[in-house]
């Protein structure tokens, strides 16, 4: 289980200007288009991903198994890159997070649900054709999102600007979280 006091201090900060850190990741990544500049970019922006934060891609099934290993409080709030870019009308209220997360998300408009309502919020964002990502700021595992292609960080990042440390798909990741604990 994640354990607020010992969160890394970047996830704190990344919870209280979300929205701000959406906007720069898409700022930055528009400089990969740059010629010389743009290799550079896009491999600091890989070794970020790879270190600091990204996200895990999830099949629908993968992402309810993981609300059912989640200990602790899960709260339910509006997707945040939807909430930025508004590019589509996808249902926006489908940020899960998991575990202790809510804490550093308590300044925003997330309420606590129940694993059944998470998972049927997951359901309707798979009918909706929305993808699940497993989201992770340095070592700790904070929400599950149901986001769009047109609106979603992470898949824009890896899709139109060729950083694909951004949002990966990792074998047996429902396994890793259940080993880890969240």
């Amino acid at each position: 289980m994640l354990n607020y006091s010992c969160m890394h201090h970047t996830l704190r900060i990344y919870g209280r200007y979300q929205h701000s850190f959406l906007r720069a990741y898409i700022s930055l990544a528009k400089l990969t288009r740059i010629p010389l500049l743009g290799s550079l970019v896009r491999a600091v922006a890989n070794l970020y991903g790879m270190k600091a934060h990204g996200g895990y891609l999830l099949t629908t099934d993968e992402a309810l198994e993981i609300i059912d290993c989640t200990q602790g409080e899960i709260s339910l709030g509006p997707c945040s890159c939807r909430q930025v870019y508004h590019n589509c009308k996808s249902p926006i209220m489908n940020e899960v997070i998991i575990g202790d997360g809510y804490k550093i998300f308590e300044h925003r408009e997330f309420k606590p649900v129940s694993k059944e309502e998470a998972k049927h919020v997951i359901r309707e964002a798979h009918r909706n054709r929305l993808t699940h990502n497993l989201m992770r700021c340095s070592h700790h595992l904070y929400a599950i999102c149901s986001c769009c292609s047109c609106c979603c960080v992470p898949t824009r990042l890896r899709q139109k600007y060729g950083i694909g440390q951004a949002l990966i798909r990792k074998p047996n990741i429902v396994e890793a979280v259940a080993n880890h604990g969240v």
